[in-house]
């Protein structure tokens, strides 16, 4: 058996990561034109990546070597990994296809979408600014409502993509598309349901008390009575991310500065160098382009890209520290492990690391030592920071609650009344009024339901991550207090800690296994809970 497995390997490998090169490139180059043949083009290559996984002779291969132990660690956690990736293809050929060039034409979509205001186009920053910014409810709303229409144009497509996935699923024997991608992804339904309660259990009353506070800040600030705010008051087109309340505005120590030097130079000076990724990377707005922000790792060899469109403020500086982290991760994998084990752990171990880093945009520590705030305004502004933080974080952890149960819900029927799903668990979780009278498809506006469905929920386990390689870098590398918010910086020890914990080990082990061996214990709540809540 494992000599077959070997020999398994090699043809794999061979078909594989050339045409998973050309994918990625392929999509990188579509996201930054955002012209249609580049979309078609590269829509034609995944699918060409994806017929390789269902490719029913080589699944009976895998079938047959199922249950072997093939003496050797790394064959057998490649096995698992390649099995998985197989399994979640073995539907039918031409249903695979009709996923995949809805899913372009959806991306592309969302590509091209620039909301519409009086005849005037504008891009996501500068909806976003309006939000931010303006105190006229009217104004809002617009932008607000302007910011939901790209949710009317792709939810028919999306409601079908959904019965797609499920189809597929069931031909894999799976009740729904959800269930399916959390097993294949190494995880359950059970244990995140029960982790899910936890949270909610975890920050319901402080997120109650915080958002009395948010709402008493928002009523005077837009003049408009409590009991009157709706969605469009919270300064996010989501409420996903906790409005500015405080009296730190941090995107004023951003406003002058270059995001991308600061970015390179924080990670060179813990030793993890970016600059060549940094040349290779997309980071400015240009006309067609992706609006949002993404890393890629477009061979396993060392080829790490990021995709984003910075502007001078707070969410930009933090977008970057996010993305590179990523690409950090992805650059400092072991080269000599074998191909298709050259990631990540999990997909939510690449966000801890992403999110870890994403923190420090307001840290007052971070902000005196890369940004060059004195030691009175960082004294002045470290309890805002904190509780500016500590504000996002609860807030996003209660949006994570809508999306994860959200998907779960909409996968299990995708013909219920999904706008009013949406709107029910927004106000149980996030606690906001649904604007009166209002039905239409506001979930459908949220990319990652469209098009990245049953991931979500890898945001918050990647903040859980993040709170625990906290406390275990601050404590048990650096022994110093974590309450002190370190920020890491010119620490080489560190980046080194993370290249030999984190990153090297790549996906040789499962995702809990590697956790435990990083920081001495499998993943946890309670460093989350020590940081944010307690």
């Amino acid at each position: 058996m494992k000599e077959k497995f070997e020999e398994f390997l090699k043809e794999y490998e061979d078909k594989v990561s050339g045409l998973y090169k050309d994918a990625c490139l392929a999509y990188y180059d579509a996201s930054i034109s955002g012209k249609e043949e580049d979309f078609a083009k590269a829509s034609e290559l995944q699918l060409k990546l994806n017929k390789l996984f269902s490719n029913r002779d080589d699944f009976k291969k895998l079938e047959e070597m199922k249950g072997a132990d093939f003496g050797d660690e790394l064959l057998n956690r490649q096995f698992t990994r390649i099995y998985n990736d197989y399994l979640g293809n073995q539907f039918d050929e031409k249903l695979l296809e009709d996923i995949v060039n809805l899913s372009t034409k959806v991306e592309q979509q969302f590509s091209i979408y620039r909301a519409e205001i009086d005849g005037k186009k504008y891009t996501d920053n500068e909806l976003d600014e309006i939000l931010d910014n303006s105190t006229n409810s009217a104004e809002l709303e617009e932008a607000w409502s302007a910011s939901k229409k790209i949710g009317e144009i792709v939810s028919e497509d999306v409601v079908k993509l959904a019965h797609m996935r499920n189809e597929a699923a069931k031909q894999l024997g799976f009740s729904d598309h959800h269930t399916m991608s959390l097993a294949l992804s190494e995880q359950n339904t059970e244990d995140l349901d029960k982790l899910f309660d936890e949270l909610d259990e975890l920050t319901r009353d402080e997120f109650a008390r915080l958002k009395n506070e948010i709402d008493e800040y928002l009523a005077k600030r837009n003049n408009v009575a409590k009991e009157d705010l709706m969605p469009w008051h919270y300064q996010d087109k989501f409420f996903q991310q906790g409005p500015k309340i405080y009296t730190v505005d941090l995107d004023k120590y951003y406003k002058d500065q270059n995001i991308e030097e600061l970015t390179k130079n924080y990670f060179n000076g813990i030793g993890l160098p970016i600059d060549d990724m940094l040349e290779k990377s997309s980071l400015y707005e240009q006309e067609g382009k992706y609006q949002h922000a993404y890393c890629t790792d477009i061979d396993k060899e060392g080829d790490v890209r990021v995709l984003c469109n910075i502007k001078p403020n707070y969410r930009w500086m933090g977008t970057m520290l996010h993305e590179f982290g990523h690409a950090v991760y992805d650059k400092f994998v072991d080269e000599t492990l074998p191909w298709s084990l050259r990631e990540h752990a999990h997909i939510f171990t690449t966000e801890a690391i992403a999110m870890l880093f994403g923190r420090l945009a307001s840290n007052p520590n971070w902000l005196k030592k890369n940004v060059g705030v004195s030691e009175e305004e960082k004294s002045k502004i470290a309890a805002d920071c904190f509780n500016s933080l500590k504000l996002e974080q609860l807030t996003f952890s209660r949006w994570v609650q809508v999306m994860y149960r959200f998907e779960r819900a909409f996968y299990s029927n995708p013909d219920q009344d999904v706008n009013k799903l949406w709107w029910d668990l927004v106000e149980k979780y996030q606690m906001l009024k649904s604007p009166k009278g209002r039905n239409a498809p506001d979930w459908a506006s949220k990319i990652h339901v469209a098009l990245y469905p049953a991931y979500y929920h890898n945001y918050m386990l990647g903040e859980l991550l993040a709170s625990q390689l906290y406390f275990t870098i601050s404590e048990k590398v650096l022994n110093i207090e974590a309450v002190t918010l370190p920020d890491f910086t010119n620490m080489k020890q560190v980046g080194e800690y993370l290249l030999n914990s984190v990153f090297k080990p790549g996906a040789r082990y499962s995702w809990n296994d590697m956790i435990e061996r990083a920081t001495g214990e499998k993943l946890t709540a309670k460093y989350y809970a020590k940081q944010f809540v307690s």
